[in-house]
């Protein structure tokens, strides 16, 4: 078998707010085809890694490479898709259709000054249709739920056709069978389309039975690998400072 390269790597990276210290020497790899999810408490550094790896944030010291380059000299942001936090959180009386939303997601693709042409089109319809919004174009973002306008966000990383889709803390004010529902639409894009996966997440229960490796940050890397293998009461105790109990939620 071929090894698999790199997608992200993230090597001796620290970084700080000032004088806060928010990440330690982290060293992180997610290989071609892997579905991450970071867990680690509030304010462990979750999102500051994701902002790392993006670019959007400089290392203090360290180095991040996205697929074999170094961040700071990467330039095919067309292959990564990004679902920031709090993606939902907007006016929704604005009369934004679904199909508008959807294809800003292909801006990285069109460049400047370019109108989108019938591909564009074409790629928003196979987008909407992969997170089980077809025939929805039309419809205002409003007018849908939180689980549905979720999958919207989804729908226009997806429109980019990216290898890599980062997804900062997706579910946030989603009921347990849209959670369920949303996790298992990306473990379909993941096992179907071989899209790498890297997803902040809180929810133990789901993120065991659906992902391929989990990675738990306090500040630094305090464990990571197989869900089965790192999901365990001692390093969840570690992970949050305080003993904690995993309950698995069946559906």
């Amino acid at each position: 078998m071929l090894p698999v390269n790199p997608v992200v790597e993230v090597r001796d990276v620290s970084f700080s707010y000032g004088e806060d210290l928010v990440l330690e020497r982290i060293n992180l790899t997610v290989a071609g085809g892997d579905f991450l999810a970071l867990m680690g408490p509030n304010g462990s550094g979750k999102t500051t890694l994701v902002k790392l790896i993006l670019g959007l944030l400089k290392p203090l010291s360290g180095e991040v490479r996205l697929f074999g380059c170094p961040v700071g000299r990467f330039r095919q942001w067309d292959r990564i898709g990004y679902v920031p936090q709090k993606a939902t959180s907007f006016d929704t009386r604005f009369p934004a259709t679904v199909e508008e939303v959807v294809l800003s997601g292909r801006f990285s693709r069109l460049g400047m000054g370019r109108r989108p042409g019938k591909e564009d089109y074409r790629a928003v319809e196979e987008a909407l249709e992969l997170v089980g919004l077809a025939g929805a174009g039309k419809r205002t973002v409003g007018s849908l739920s939180g689980g549905q306008q979720q999958r919207v966000f989804i729908a226009r990383a997806l429109a980019g056709r990216p290898e890599l889709l980062v997804l900062d803390e997706p579910v946030v004010g989603l009921d347990s069978r849209a959670l369920d529902s949303f996790y298992a639409l990306l473990e379909q894009l993941n096992r179907d389309m071989g899209i790498t996966l890297i997803t902040v997440s809180h929810d133990t229960g789901t993120v065991a039975r659906r992902v391929g490796q989990v990675a738990c940050i306090n500040r630094r890397l305090i464990c990571h690998g197989h869900p089965a293998r790192v999901l365990t009461t001692a390093n969840l105790a570690r992970l949050y400072g305080i003993p904690v109990r995993r309950v698995v939620h069946e559906h």
